[in-house]
């Protein structure tokens, strides 16, 4: 099975709501490997860099106040299709249209604060992964139940 890698983020809504462990927790039940975590908060330099492709929109200053308001958990996610995983378990942007069972469509009611973020393709995962972490930070391993999964 090949894996990949992609970015998880629980925003700052999800942090100070005490819904860190609920995330891990159920990254880990799916059988993904976490490669990398911590506990930070953005500056604004990086967060106009992440969300860059945004700029000049009407919602932009108002995520990038938001995601610089408290920290934030980042996560590097491992594991096969480990990108397609992560979004179908962080369900859709906006909690309304997300279905039971997603981490926004049982914990998030709006779409401004929404618990989490997560890559949505290859290129954005390595940019996103960079951005936040050193080569160093990330950490590859087998877990143990591997064989079962």
């Amino acid at each position: 099975m090949s894996s990949e890698q992609t970015f998880l983020m629980l925003k700052p809504d999800g942090v100070a709501r005490g819904l860190t462990g609920e995330t891990i927790s159920r990254v880990e039940k799916k059988g993904l490997t976490i490669a990398a975590m911590k506990l930070m908060r953005i500056t604004r330099e990086l967060a106009e860099k992440h969300y860059g492709i945004h700029k000049g929109k009407p919602f932009y200053d108002e995520l990038v106040e938001f995601i610089t308001s408290g920290p934030v958990v980042a996560m590097v996610i491992e594991g096969p299709n480990a990108i397609r995983i992560i979004r179908t378990m962080a369900g859709a942007t906006n909690p309304v249209e997300s279905v039971p069972g997603s981490i926004r469509g049982d914990l998030a009611l709006t779409i401004s604060h929404n618990v989490v973020h997560s890559s949505d393709g290859p290129e954005t995962a390595r940019f996103e992964v960079g951005n936040f972490f050193s080569d160093q930070e990330i950490l590859s391993y087998q877990r143990a139940d591997t064989r079962w999964l």
